[in-house]
């Protein structure tokens, strides 16, 4: 790692999280992004070609990025019939083509699904982590083990600032599974590791979370959405899905049980906010008022609201019901290791070792320039992580932001900041422009 980074990084670890202006990052993020760019164009082929049919030899300022960036469906790029067939050493070649090691000496011998290849990978150093797949493909992500430490120490670190710290002082609620290479695992084991101890951390399930299984619901719900599906495959789908969600009802009602025996304690409780919902209609039954949780207690709700039915108030619902609590939030992603936390004024702060970009909806054009100082902006929301080695890090998202570009936050804290208004572009409207170029790239790589 360059020294750029290093120090960016180093930035980070200070008590106070936010508390450098632009100006003094400025000059480091770029001196560490031109570092950064040199080094993965010599380990990633794909970033070497795309900054030679640009014409970038080095990046003198930041728009000098915007060519080079990966769109975040790169990472899930990979044809299809590598799983279907279960080339896992096809596989493993295309993900070679996006990290800055290759992966391609593991054995595979075996392996079964997209799982056990993840398992695989990890048994041999290689960290991978893997996205959802709502879409019913699932992005891969390959992570050196300095990678997972710096991520370790990120999360220690970010998790619950401004308001409290994790120190391992609460029982821990995750309301949902703990087993799996799922990001969202992921993120839940980091969390029961620094808010809890090990005999205070408590999750809905210990059933593993199976890419093979996400990937197979995210795919039929494509195919009923299109009108491809038949009523026969769509009657099969509902009973496997009814008959799995009433296997589950005693685990969830006993783990929801033990949430609400201990909310006079100090809680960390992080969820959907269906499931959270889920939590208040069992309080009701068992005759329990809104707001009955120690005031000390933290509560993150996000997400989850896809192809789920929930009432236009959700939000509010989930705020009466915990009632005077803490609630910490943060912005962040499966390709990023450093959060974003919320403020006390609803503003995402961003830390020293993430260098934030807001382009045009293309993806195309740098809007965050020096000269709109003092303005918001909205647009598409990008980034590059130096905390990141094990791959290109510079990566074009699906979400749209308000990026607030004053030099302070209304909490006082130097900026700039962005909105509690995060949205994502709606799938007909979600098109980067050099995806599909990156995309050929990443084809004739594998053809060769």
């Amino acid at each position: 790692m360059d020294q750029a980074s290093r120090t960016l990084l180093e930035l980070g670890q200070a008590p106070e999280l936010y508390r450098y202006t632009s100006a003094e990052l400025s000059p480091l993020r770029l001196e560490a992004a031109d570092a950064v760019v040199a080094e993965r164009r010599q380990q990633v082929p794909i970033l070497d070609r795309r900054a030679r049919a640009a014409g970038i030899d080095r990046i003198s300022r930041t728009s000098d990025l915007v060519p080079l960036l990966f769109p975040h469906s790169t990472y899930k790029s990979y044809p299809a019939t590598f799983v279907e067939k279960k080339r896992w050493k096809d596989l493993a070649r295309w993900l070679t083509t996006l990290s800055s090691e290759d992966v391609t000496a593991v054995g595979f011998d075996g392996v079964a699904d997209e799982d056990d290849w993840v398992d695989r990978l990890r048994d041999n150093g290689h960290f991978v982590l893997a996205t959802s797949g709502t879409t019913g493909k699932c992005s891969f992500l390959r992570h050196s083990a300095e990678d997972r430490a710096r991520k370790v120490d990120a999360f220690a670190r970010q998790l619950g600032w401004p308001f409290a710290r994790a120190d391992g002082s609460r029982s821990y609620f995750w309301l949902g599974p703990h087993v799996g290479v799922n990001s969202a695992t992921d993120a839940a084991n980091l969390g029961a590791h620094l808010w809890s101890t090990p005999d205070n951390a408590f999750f809905l399930t210990d059933e593993r979370l199976r890419l093979t299984d996400i990937s197979r619901l995210a795919a039929m719900r494509r195919r009923m959405a299109d009108g491809l599906a038949t009523p026969g495959e769509i009657a099969a789908f509902e009973r496997r899905q009814r008959a799995r969600t009433e296997a589950m009802y005693p685990d969830i009602d006993a783990f929801v049980d033990r949430l609400l025996d201990r909310r006079n304690e100090k809680l960390s409780i992080s969820g959907t906010w269906a499931q959270h919902l889920l939590v208040r209609d069992r309080a009701r039954e068992r005759g329990i008022p809104d707001g009955a949780f120690d005031p000390e207690t933290i509560v993150s709700a996000g997400g989850g609201i896809k192809n789920v039915a929930l009432p236009d108030d959700y939000q509010d619902q989930v705020a009466r019901f915990y009632g005077a609590v803490i609630r910490t939030g943060t912005y962040g992603m499966t390709e990023m290791f450093q959060l974003m936390n919320r403020c006390e004024k609803q503003r995402y702060h961003i830390p020293p070792g993430l260098l934030p970009l807001v382009l045009d909806q293309a993806g195309e054009k740098l809007l965050n320039t020096e000269d709109v100082t003092g303005q918001v902006v909205e647009g598409r929301f990008a980034f590059v992580d130096f905390a990141i080695t094990g791959r290109w890090s510079g990566t074009i998202t699906s979400d749209r932001v308000r990026f607030d570009t004053a030099e302070h936050c209304l909490c006082g804290r130097p900026g700039p900041t962005i909105l509690d208004t995060i949205t994502r572009y709606a799938t007909g409207d979600d098109t980067i422009g050099c995806a599909g170029t990156i995309d050929g790239y990443i084809r004739g790589a594998l053809a060769s």
